[in-house]
């Protein structure tokens, strides 16, 4: 796998094409929606990272732990930054409840709930269909939804953030280097 997401794997190099060869996978999900499990995500854009450890550092706020990992708000900045890629294990059409994004919606900050929602009717929504192998890049950043899976099928996707960043004040990044290229 690892030799599959590091920039100069196939799909890494898209980061490092992006983001420069500093670029490395900081979190991986898999999401797969199927009949037995399924579920929708209203509009909303990702806003924290997993770490390594709690460390109080300036603009780091909204502490949580997601599925036993520990997870935190950075600035800006740094979300603002990030790739994320989405690699298609199976066919995405409109029933096979596709990734949904708001055009544009990387270039306007943190918004809150109010203002997403306002983006929600102001922008063009982009359907993102795809074949399965297709890899979809956008900014971390991005506004996005996705509806219920709806084919009777699964739709499986395996989504990689990167980033080229190195977190401030002692902060890291909760996969390590060394785990991931093991």
């Amino acid at each position: 796998m690892a030799d599959l997401i590091t920039v100069s794997g196939d799909v890494g190099s898209i980061a490092g094409a992006l983001l420069g060869p500093e670029a490395r996978p900081r979190r991986a999900l898999l999401l797969d929606k199927s009949p037995e499990v399924n579920w929708r995500l209203g509009w909303h854009q990702d806003r924290t990272i997993s770490v390594q450890r709690r460390i109080d550092v300036p603009g780091f706020t909204a502490w949580s732990v997601k599925s036993g990992q520990l997870h935190v708000q950075p600035p800006q900045e740094i979300t603002q930054r990030m790739i994320t890629l989405r690699i298609h294990l199976d066919r995405v059409d409109q029933d096979n409840a596709p990734l949904r994004v708001l055009a544009g919606s990387h270039r306007l900050g943190r918004l809150t709930n109010e203002q997403v929602e306002k983006a929600a009717t102001d922008l063009a929504e982009v359907v993102c269909l795809a074949e399965a192998g297709d890899v979809w890049a956008y900014n971390t950043a991005i506004v996005h939804a996705s509806g219920e899976q709806q084919s009777g099928g699964r739709r499986r996707v395996l989504q990689l953030d990167y980033s080229a960043d190195e977190l401030p004040g002692g902060l890291e990044w909760a996969v390590g280097e060394d785990y991931l290229y093991d």
